[in-house]
């Protein structure tokens, strides 16, 4: 069920309210221009409405829109065009800065000024059936444009949080490199002493015991180089290096080298190959550090059984990818902290994982949305196809669609 028809069915918007408002038309059309004048009148009234008009000009165009809305309100057809000419001037108040207020006060006007018509036009009885109808018409068409206002408060909260992960991470990003250049000097200079070590035991006896202890302190001295290495990359993400690539074929890699793995846990990793080229100008290296790094989480989140499946979406300007899992979903109380540094509920996990994809999809101007629950986690990156969407850029985009 669609927005409109959910909102039509909830006050009953039925065959008989239609009929009553196309009668109603012709008898009441004559009457909007003067409704129109009232209506701007009380716009003008007040200061906060009257400071977003800029002029006489704008004034007559939206006067012409207002009868023109009288006009279909009542004939309808109640479908999709009408729906979106509603979601339109939502849309537009939100984009003048119209607080929303006023779209109700507004609304009063209108119902008054329909009321003392149908009062005059019709006996008492039959004037309150006609009010019944009008009254459930003009729920609906506030109901679809205080809908653009709820959309835009939502997108300014995601815009915020986003802002406040972005300086969470830069924080954390300014300490990591330091603290990674500190540790990186010492680090090299005991895995030297311990090669030099190892060199001279073996030079002169070849007992295991004396080697072995090396070999160890060697093996976590690297797994420390690599855990340095991720502070690195997460604590200062280099240039992006852009050039015009299939992203398709990124994603195709990325499974390639996964896979094996995956089938060793019993994991069916796949890419949905749908379209089968997607073009678009990005950082090759980074953008398969990204995918590498969701579809690990993927596949480590799902059971024997498991299925993770990678794709790609396109438009115009926007290229979407998708790591999608079965796996249980992310508890509630671990979600608002996936992007933390250093933040893992994995036993020895290092937690940057998801804070360098964080960083990768900032540095590529996209961004990064989850949805998750019982059934699997989704997680769907949005980036910019083109770093300069001029025309003839456009134009190549289209064609290799």
């Amino acid at each position: 069920m669609t927005f409109l028809e959910e909102l039509l069915a909830f006050v009953g918007f039925d065959d008989a309210d239609r009929a009553r408002l196309r009668e109603l038309h012709p008898r009441l059309a004559p009457r909007f221009p003067d409704i129109a004048n009232r209506f701007y009148e009380a716009v003008f009234a007040n200061p906060g409405a009257a400071a977003v008009l800029s002029g006489p000009a704008q004034v007559e165009r939206l006067r012409a829109s207002l009868i023109d809305w009288m006009s279909s309100g009542l004939l309808g057809p109640y479908d999709e065009r009408f729906y979106e000419k509603r979601s339109r001037i939502g849309r537009r108040h939100v984009t003048v800065g119209l607080a929303s207020q006023y779209m109700f006060t507004a609304m009063t006007v209108l119902r008054l000024a329909y009321q003392s018509g149908i009062a005059e036009l019709y006996p008492a009885g039959e004037a309150l059936t006609i009010m019944r109808s009008i009254h459930k018409l003009l729920d609906i068409e506030l109901a679809i444009m205080v809908q653009h206002y709820e959309l835009d408060t939502e997108d300014k909260l995601v815009r915020r949080e986003r802002r406040a992960q972005a300086d969470r991470i830069l924080a954390m990003q300014t300490m990591s490199a330091g603290l990674a250049h500190e540790v990186r000097n010492p680090l090299n200079a005991a895995k030297l002493q311990l090669e030099l070590l190892e060199r001279r035991l073996n030079r002169t006896m070849a007992d295991p015991r004396l080697t072995e202890p090396t070999e160890l302190a060697q093996k976590e001295i690297d797994r420390l180089t690599t855990l340095l290495n991720e502070f690195l990359v997460f604590a200062r993400p280099p240039e992006l290096h852009p050039q015009e690539h299939d992203v398709v074929a990124i994603l195709r890699q990325v499974v390639d080298l996964e896979q094996i793995a995956a089938e060793a846990r019993g994991i069916t990793l796949t890419v949905d190959a749908a379209p089968p080229q997607v073009i678009a100008e990005v950082d090759v290296a980074k953008l398969h550090q990204l995918v590498q790094n969701l579809v690990r989480n993927a596949t480590e989140a799902v059971g024997p059984g498991g299925r993770v499946t990678v794709s790609a979406r396109v438009d115009d300007d926007r290229c979407t990818i998708r790591v999608t899992d079965n796996g249980p979903g992310i508890p509630d109380q671990v979600q608002p902290r996936i992007y933390e540094p250093f933040f893992s509920t994995k036993e020895g996990g290092t937690g940057l994982g998801m804070s360098i994809v964080h960083s990768l999809v900032s540095l590529h101007g996209g961004a990064i949305d989850l949805a998750t629950g019982p059934g699997g986690t989704t997680f769907e990156v949005t980036i910019p196809r083109w770093r300069r969407c001029g025309p003839a850029r456009r134009t190549v985009a289209l064609v290799r669609r």
